[in-house]
Order: C-alpha cells, then structure tokens, then sequence
C-alpha cells in the first residue's frame, strides 16, 4: 500500500520564509552500522544498504544529513527494502559545477553510485535505478531545508528524469511537540511550532523543538519519517524545483546589494 503523498507547496513556503529571515538577519546587521567504501571516482561512501534492488522491488534510499541522523535512521528502517545515505556536509551548488565536479563530490559521487540509473543527464534512465524512491530526509530547521534544496537542484541538473518518473520525495518531519492538557501535539512546519507554543504558554502546556532528527524518539523517527504507511511525504517534480528556484532567485533579488 502506498502512503499518501502531499503536493510540494509546502517545501516552497519553507524555502521563501528560510531565505526571507536571512534577509531580515542581513539587513540588522558517526554511527558504527555505517560502512565505508571508495566509488568509481574515488568518493568514499557511507551507505547502509538494504536487501533488495531494482525496478519495482519497492526499494528506497533515504538520504539524510549526517552519521548521526543516519544512525538513528538505520535503526527504524526495514533493512530487506530501505537504504541509508548521509550527507557529507552541506552540499555542492551542483547547479553551477561541472560533471567532473559533481562525479567526485564527497556526497554526490557516492549518491549516483548508489543510485546507478544509467549515468547523468541524458544518460540516466529510471528503469535502471537500483531504487523504486529516493526520500530526501533532512534535519526539521532552515540548514536542513538548505540541504534539502541543494540536493534537488541536483537532481533537477543532473538527473531529471527521476524527476520525471517520480522517483524522488521529501520526507516532512516533525519539527518539534508540545503537551496542552495532558495532549502530545506535533508540529510539522515552523508556524505550527509557533501556533503550538502559543497555546502552550496561554494554556500552561510545555512545548519541545526538535534538535535534529537524532532528537526524535524511536517510535517518532519511524511513523512520522520513514514507515510508508504512516510518513508525511511530498512527491517533487520538474515544475516543483523551478518555482522553487524561481523563488529563491526573487527573495534573493530583494538583499542588500543585490542591484
């Protein structure tokens, strides 16, 4: 059974007011079930490989950010159909670098091994992706809608197709929870936090902001972020990533010093 998949509306909410509170701040003035190995171009990976592959296996790659969301996702995942791939830093601007460039990236490199569609561009075909999915997973805070975008620039630079296809989803995790008479609420967007701790402070609750997916409870990690069943996800397609673009371009625009 396939979870139901929200449109991508939200991720461009997140992306304009991200970009906008920099605005405002410049106009004020690693886990050990993670296994390391060189890919073809040199890049050492950290995938946490699952049992299955190919073409309508229902396999997925998760990506995340770091060894340690990274461990605590391998640790709910299903290890017969989900992979686990952590980040190596922010990643590349793969928008503006060369081939060359984005094939020996730390993060990238190893990402298109482990996705091994075909090649890059016009030579990357969905039918040969070793993954159904890939689920971008990224820490509920503005660096991890950052990271988040930047990995699907690259997907919109240099593997479209699986755009296309369908094949690529952002996971929404829970951003933080209050408890408002004797109530566990979650939070699932950075206004919501706000909404959540409002009637917290007005109601006597308590109100908790997530630090990280590292900081989400077991039980929490896996319904809400990674089981199928239960996640919140947002299927992104070509049009998605070039609002979004189009969006940080205009919001970027407005900066000091950007005539």
């Amino acid at each position: 059974m396939r979870p139901r998949v929200a449109p991508a509306s939200g991720i461009l909410h997140a992306l304009q007011c991200r970009h906008r509170s920099r605005v405002m701040r410049l106009t004020m003035g690693s886990a050990d079930m993670t296994s390391m190995f060189p890919n073809r171009h040199g890049a050492l990976s950290k995938l946490v490989e699952c049992a299955v592959h190919g073409s309508g296996s229902g396999a997925e790659l998760i990506v995340v950010e770091g060894d340690s969301a990274a461990a605590a996702a391998v640790r709910v995942r299903d290890p017969r159909w989900q992979a686990v791939l952590p980040m190596q830093g922010k990643p590349l601007n793969a928008a503006r670098a060369s081939r060359r460039k984005v094939l020996e990236h730390s993060f990238f490199g190893p990402l298109l091994a482990a996705i091994g569609a075909g090649g890059v561009e016009a030579d990357c075909e969905p039918r040969r992706a070793r993954y159904d999915r890939v689920l971008v997973l990224t820490d509920p805070d503005a660096d991890g809608i950052h990271c988040g975008f930047l990995v699907l620039l690259f997907f919109h630079r240099w593997l479209r197709p699986l755009l296309h296809a369908g094949c690529i989803e952002v996971v929404r995790p829970p951003w933080g929870e209050a408890v408002i008479a004797g109530e566990l609420l979650l939070a699932f967007s950075e206004p919501e936090l706000a909404v959540l701790a409002t009637r917290a402070r007005d109601g006597g609750g308590s109100i908790r902001r997530f630090r990280g997916l590292a900081a989400l409870d077991a039980d929490t990690l896996r319904e809400f972020c990674v089981d199928p069943l239960t996640r919140r996800t947002a299927r992104v397609s070509v049009a998605d990533v070039a609002t979004m673009i189009d969006v940080i371009a205009a919001v970027q625009a407005e900066q000091p010093g950007s005539d």
